[in-house]
């Protein structure tokens, strides 16, 4: 087992490398995600064979899990943002269970990412596209040493608030 695919332990739950068996528990967060179309740039229609090839990724990326009890309350990806002279600086996602927000889950799996992208070697990470308006994770982000760059005015249709702008986000690992 590498540095980077051992669990961490949390006092309630535990974030590790994820399985092909996680994949049920990943589904039951990413499809409410994607359909509900607020806080990711991904088709609302997106089905679960797509979403499952975009979610895993391969070394040097990694997808991780948060696990409570033998079940997947949140998940994470990372990988380079891009090839060849931009691999050095990682990009990263991440869900939580409807029923899990707000109890420090993403900010536990960010923090693994992080950490995991230090071991692997990247130097930065970015965030290209974070919806304006997930007040909530814009601020835990910041808080976690990320600055918005720049905001993309209108480059995010909203289902509910029409367009909406998207945040770069960045911070050196």
């Amino acid at each position: 087992m590498t540095e980077t695919s051992k669990a961490e332990r949390r006092p309630d739950f535990e974030i590790r490398e994820a399985v092909t068996g996680d994949w049920p528990g990943i589904w039951a967060i990413l499809e409410p995600v994607i359909r509900a179309g607020e806080t990711f740039t991904w088709e609302r229609d997106t089905g679960e064979d797509e979403a499952r090839s975009r979610w895993f990724k391969a070394a040097p990326g990694q997808t991780f899990v948060a696990v409570q009890d033998g079940v997947v309350i949140g998940t994470g990806e990372l990988h380079p943002n891009q090839g060849g002279g931009g691999s050095h600086v990682a990009n990263a996602g991440y869900m939580v269970h409807q029923d899990h927000g707000g109890k420090g889950v993403a900010r536990a799996l960010c923090a693994y990412s992080l950490e995991t992208a230090r071991r692997a070697g990247f130097e930065a990470m970015q965030f290209n596209a974070v919806v304006e308006s997930n007040v909530r994770a814009v601020g835990l982000w910041q808080s976690m040493g990320f600055r918005i760059l720049a905001t993309i005015p209108d480059a995010f249709r909203h289902p509910k608030l029409g367009y909406v702008g998207l945040h770069v986000m960045y911070r050196k690992l």
